[in-house]
């Protein structure tokens, strides 16, 4: 591509964002609940109206909760060292990452990405501003030749929160050599109203892409394969209800019956849907000329709209490598350790494979933060290790019980056996003092066995 001005870049990001901006709104809407109701004939939504809400079965929502629950950031740690760095450490939790990263993580698996912009704090210079950002308000522009952020665009408004009327429309461009603040100044046109030229070269900007493919480094949504599943759950579930409306509970007929028969205790009509719901059908033709008669029909099974919303359940799971009883299916072996732990092996081996690419994320997001805090790059940076939580479900038990077994037979040290047990980078540290002072305590009482007597020689 041609070099662009800055405004030019605003304007090319801003077409390309609300290009993809209607198909992300779709996930986010399907994530929350608020898809509309698929599959069904229009005719019959017609004819129920407001009778009979959609039946929402959630999958997309417990697909990707499923996997970020197990994704969870523990610490930053430099080649060669044997435990968390202190300093990137606080600065992630200076900003609130904790939390962010949680978030960031669910819309990355949602609506294919999320980003991570890092600035310059005017209230801490010693602290860099870091800031994870949803891609309803963010898109960015890959160099083909490298796949790296050449330009970003986030854009937002102010709203009033008691009109909920937009006050101002904001927008923020990311480049390599400068950030460039906009606010918009007419329809369609935008005025630069802050500009920082750091001459990084590079965009401060790092992607959490979600299965990013070669050709498409922004990821792929998490819901691409469950969506269409899920619609036809949800559609099956209300086809269930309006079934259990009309169909569920035994029906009567009523034969010799005019439409003055039908009134209340004080000698009014009723209402068609009072009939309805009162589950009797008349007619004035009789089967005798003389007299009346009621028929009850049979009320209808369900059981083809369980078995259909089960086998959509099982589609689901195998497609979200979800166990099945997480969709509430029953399954077929014994509920031990070893077969819990078999059932997850897929979802677990997932969530390894979702680590790596937003390791790349966190530790491109950690270099420009001591670039930006020192001034230089670090080429130490380059080899930085992402710590994660295991992602495993074993019981603290096994866990503990391994790791004894492995310090024992001396395969690994103490400090790597307390790291795959999932202590955090401060209790760590704790513990390492509490080894440190109990030492000190040994040495300062001095040799006990002095008072039993003289220690045997080797000889002895």
């Amino acid at each position: 591509m041609v070099d662009l001005t800055d405004d030019e870049w605003a304007a090319y990001l801003a077409r390309c964002h609300d290009g993809e901006l209607a198909q992300l709104q779709a996930l986010n809407a399907s994530y929350e609940g608020g898809q509309p109701l698929a599959y069904m004939h229009p005719e019959l939504l017609a004819e129920i109206g407001e009778q009979i809400r959609q039946v929402v079965v959630n999958w997309p929502r417990l697909v990707v909760d499923a996997v970020e629950e197990r994704l969870d950031v523990e610490g930053f740690r430099y080649p060669g060292a044997d435990e968390a760095d202190a300093e990137l450490w606080r600065i992630w939790q200076a900003n609130g990452m904790d939390e962010q990263s949680q978030m960031a993580h669910v819309d990355a698996l949602v609506m294919r990405r999320a980003f991570l912009t890092v600035g310059s704090n005017p209230r801490d210079a010693d602290t860099p501003l870091v800031t994870a950002e949803s891609p309803l308000q963010m898109y960015a522009d890959f160099d083909p030749a490298t796949r790296e952020v050449r330009a970003a665009l986030k854009r937002w408004n102010d709203v009033d929160p008691f009109t909920g009327a937009v006050l101002h429309r904001q927008a923020t461009l990311y480049r390599p050599n400068a950030t460039v603040h906009y606010e918009a100044a007419a329809p369609g046109t935008w005025r630069v109203v802050d500009r920082d030229d750091h001459e990084l070269g590079e965009a401060p900007v790092a992607v959490l892409p979600n299965r990013g493919r070669l050709l498409w480094p922004g990821g792929v949504s998490e819901l691409a394969d469950v969506l269409p599943i899920s619609d036809a759950a949800c559609k099956i579930a209300t086809d269930m209800m309006v079934s259990a409306e009309y169909h569920a509970m035994p029906r009567r007929v009523a034969f010799g019956f005019d439409q003055e028969d039908f009134t209340d205790e004080t000698g009014q009509p009723v209402s068609v849907w009072s009939r309805l719901a009162g589950r009797i059908w008349a007619t004035a033709k009789g089967r005798k000329e003389d007299g009346a008669d009621v028929i009850q029909f049979p009320e209808a099974q369900l059981k083809n709209f369980h078995d259909t919303i089960e086998l959509l359940a099982r589609v689901a799971s195998a497609l979200a490598a979800l166990p099945p009883n997480y969709f509430g299916l029953v399954a077929d072996d014994a509920a031990s350790a070893d077969a819990i732990r078999s059932r997850e092996a897929r979802l677990i081996k997932r969530c390894e494979r979702k680590q790596v690419p937003l390791s790349g994320g966190y530790e491109r997001m950690n270099r420009l933060v001591m670039r930006i805090k020192t001034g230089e790059w670090d080429p130490q940076l380059t080899q930085l290790e992402t710590l994660w939580r295991d992602p495993a479900t074993p019981t603290v038990a096994q866990k503990a019980d391994a790791s004894v077994k492995l310090v024992q037979a001396g395969i690994i040290p103490v400090e790597q056996a307390r790291e795959d047990l999932g202590y955090t980078a401060g209790q760590l540290k704790r513990m390492r003092q509490m080894d440190a002072d109990a030492l000190t305590r040994l040495g300062s009482v001095g040799d006990l066995a002095a008072e039993f007597g003289p220690k045997p020689t080797p000889e002895g």
